[in-house]
């Protein structure tokens, strides 16, 4: 009896992002880098074998420097599932002036790339990560100020495009009560531990399923 009728589709799975996506993709290899995406792939490259991750984080981009480059790093690419994680550097790396990015320039540019892959690719699954930090020092801590509201555009966004959400800070509460610490998930409060990234893959996964079935 055959069961090859019920194999899994081969498709594109494109993460694009900024450092935590990256995660030492230009060193490794297999281009996947050594965080949460490499642990995605792994997943994928079990229960998936026909279908390939393509990671497109950069270190140190914000939203606006994602939405510069989306024809290429992921329209031109023609992906099948598109994940999207940007924000913490809009809020993180102020500019000269001190400034992080402004709610409505942040929103613009999110709603940029919605908006190419609901007019180009229809069909297409989007999931959208929450950006988080973790509260090790009051710098970070202070952080949320900006980032808090940018988040809010996010989860909105993710509501009025309908796209999955892979609920970082939620993961985050989570982890708290198992008994992790600030330290333990994000040493310097934004670039995730291997169990950071562990969870932040966890979620993903179970995002991604729920977003098939709708």
């Amino acid at each position: 009896m055959s069961h090859h009728s019920s194999a899994p589709a081969a498709r594109t799975y494109l993460f694009l992002g900024d450092s935590i996506t990256d995660c030492g993709r230009r060193e490794d290899p297999a281009e996947l880098g050594y965080g949460y995406v490499r642990l995605i792939a792994e997943h994928l490259a079990a229960h998936e074998p026909a279908s390939r991750v393509i990671n497109r984080g950069i270190g140190g981009d914000r939203v606006h420097d994602l939405a510069a480059r989306f024809d290429r790093d992921v329209l031109d690419l023609d992906p099948d599932v598109v994940t999207i994680y940007g924000g913490v550097n809009d809020s993180w790396h102020r500019d000269e002036q001190g400034r992080a990015t402004a709610d409505e320039d942040f929103e613009r540019d999110y709603r940029y790339m919605l908006d190419q892959l609901s007019a180009t690719r229809p069909g297409v699954p989007v999931l959208l990560v929450v950006p988080f930090v973790t509260d090790v020092d009051e710098q970070m801590a202070s952080l949320h100020e900006d980032l808090d509201a940018k988040v809010r555009t996010i989860r909105r966004l993710a509501q009025e495009f309908d796209t999955g959400l892979v609920d970082a800070e939620l993961v985050l509460r989570e982890a708290l009560d198992l008994g992790h610490t600030p330290t333990t998930l994000a040493a310097d409060g934004v670039h995730p531990t291997i169990a950071g990234h562990r969870l932040l893959a966890d979620a993903w996964i179970a995002a991604a399923a729920q977003t098939e079935g709708r």
